[in-house]
C-alpha cells in the first residue's frame, strides 16, 4: 500500500512550506510517531491547512461535552457513510484508543445501529447522519429528541458541526484520494507490549 502516492495533488517537502505549518506537522509526528497523511496531502495550500486544522481542533480537542471518543464515533459513522476509506481508518484508529475498545471503531464504521455503543450514544449517531446524509430535513424534533437523552446545546451544535465538518473532509479526502498510513491499521486493536 505505501508505494501508492498519498494524494492527487501535489505534496510538498517539509523543509519547503512556511515555519507555522512546519511546526505542527513535526509536533503532530513527535506525538504520533508518524506524521498522518492528511496533514502532508493538506500542506500544499497553507492558508487552507491553518484553517482546516484551527476548526479540527476546536471541535474535536474540547475537554467537555462529549467525550473524545464519542466526538471520534461522530467522525468514524458519517465518514463510513460517505466512502471516505481516509477517515474511517484513521480516526477508527483513534476511536478505538479513544473507547479502549479495538471492536466499536468496525462497528459504528459498517453499522453503528448494531454497535456496542449506549443508547445514548446511538441517538447521537442518528443525529449526526441526519446532519451529515439529509441536512435540509433537521427539524426541532430531532433537537428535542436528543434533549430527551440528556444532550445540551452546546453538545447537540458538536455533534452537527463535527458531522459537517468531517463531510468537507471527506469529500476533500475523496477528491485528492487521500491514502490512509499503515500505522492506522493496527493502532488500538492489540494491547501495548
Amino acid at each position: 500500500m505505501t508505494d501508492r502516492p498519498i494524494s492527487r495533488f501535489p505534496v510538498p517537502e517539509l523543509k519547503d512550506l512556511p515555519d507555522d505549518v512546519r511546526g505542527k506537522i513535526l509536533a503532530v509526528q513527535e506525538k504520533a510517531g508518524f506524521v498522518p497523511n492528511v496533514f502532508l496531502a493538506l500542506a500544499h495550500r497553507p492558508d487552507e491547512f491553518r484553517a482546516f486544522f484551527a476548526y479540527h481542533d476546536a471541535l474535536m480537542e474540547k475537554n467537555e461535552g462529549l467525550t473524545k471518543a464519542e466526538r471520534e464515533m461522530i467522525v468514524v459513522a458519517t465518514s463510513g457513510a460517505n466512502g471516505c476509506l481516509y477517515c474511517v481508518v484513521a480516526h477508527g484508529a483513534i476511536l478505538r484508543i479513544r473507547a479502549k475498545n479495538p471492536r466499536v471503531a468496525d462497528q459504528v464504521a459498517t453499522n453503528y445501529r448494531k454497535a456496542e455503543i449506549t443508547p445514548r450514544q446511538r441517538a447521537m449517531l442518528d443525529f449526526a447522519m441526519k446532519v451529515a446524509l439529509a441536512s435540509a430535513e433537521v427539524d426541532d424534533a430531532d433537537l428535542a429528541a436528543l434533549r430527551t437523552q440528556g444532550f445540551s446545546d452546546d453538545e447537540i451544535w458538536d455533534i452537527g458541526a463535527i458531522a459537517a465538518f468531517f463531510a468537507m473532509s471527506n469529500r476533500l479526502a475523496n477528491l485528492s484520494s487521500m491514502r490512509p498510513n499503515d500505522e492506522f491499521f493496527l493502532m488500538g486493536r492489540l494491547p501495548k507490549s
